[in-house]
């Protein structure tokens, strides 16, 4: 029965990878399960211990994503991540900024692995994106300030 079950769990593997070449479709094996998560593109990974992305969306969804959502809806379970969405206190630059250099609550500090130019472009981006529409930009020089 065991033997019989393996075999069938390796035929859907095999069945995936064809799928993932097909398609952009990744599969991940979690305990016996076979997971499928359909992406738009392949994903990016930052080859050290900076950030590589270059663009204030890239930065997010390598950054902040996995936190606070893919549309900054925040989420709650194993700890508490706050929304970004709508959030008022994004009104003062200084509070995205200071919160992404030096970590809040569980939020780790991103200051050591972004620039200042870095952290500016992905503020600016949280700032103008999810029901937020601060157009005050934020500069490098201002991240450089609060570093």
């Amino acid at each position: 029965m065991r033997a019989e079950r393996v075999r069938r769990h390796s035929t859907r593997a095999e069945s995936f990878s064809r799928a993932r070449k097909a398609a952009s479709v990744w599969f991940f094996v979690v305990s016996s399960m076979v997971c499928l998560v359909e992406t738009k593109a392949e994903p990016t990974f930052s080859s050290g211990g900076t950030f590589e992305e270059q663009d204030g969306e890239s930065l997010y969804r390598a950054s902040c994503q996995a936190c606070h959502m893919a549309h900054g809806e925040g989420a709650s379970g194993a700890g508490h991540y706050p929304p970004l969405a709508n959030n008022p206190r994004l009104a003062s630059a200084a509070y995205p900024i200071f919160n992404v250099l030096h970590g809040r609550d569980g939020m780790p500090s991103f200051a050591n692995y972004m620039t200042d130019q870095q952290i500016a472009m992905v503020v600016n981006y949280t700032r103008t994106h999810f029901g937020n529409s601060y157009r005050d930009a934020v500069s490098a020089d201002d991240v450089r300030k609060l570093r």
